[in-house]
């Protein structure tokens, strides 16, 4: 049973620290923290939309399941959300 959970936050975070990397290296995005703060926010997005997903799994059993355990697509959209949201915070930020 430990290694399902751990599996599932071991996804959450290859999600969190992917999408970070994809924010601050691939984009450039110039954020509060630099990567350090992208990865954060990067996890804490994961890690939320597996929360999400937890509590709406019906509205989306449709979608595709990785390993046939865990939804892949919450995770990234809402890690990617969060992101965005923290790149235009931190490009007013910058410009004050």
């Amino acid at each position: 049973m430990v290694n399902y959970y751990f599996n599932i936050g071991l996804i959450y975070f290859i999600i969190g620290f992917g999408s970070a990397l994809v924010c601050y290296y691939i984009f450039k995005k110039d954020v509060i923290g630099h990567f350090l703060g992208a990865l954060i926010v990067g996890l804490i997005g994961s890690f939320l939309g597996g929360v999400i997903e937890f509590f709406f799994a019906d509205v989306i059993e449709l979608l595709t399941h990785l390993n046939n355990s865990v939804n892949v697509f919450p995770p990234i959209i809402t890690s990617g959300i969060l992101l965005w949201i923290f790149v235009k915070a931190s490009d007013r930020s910058t410009i004050e």
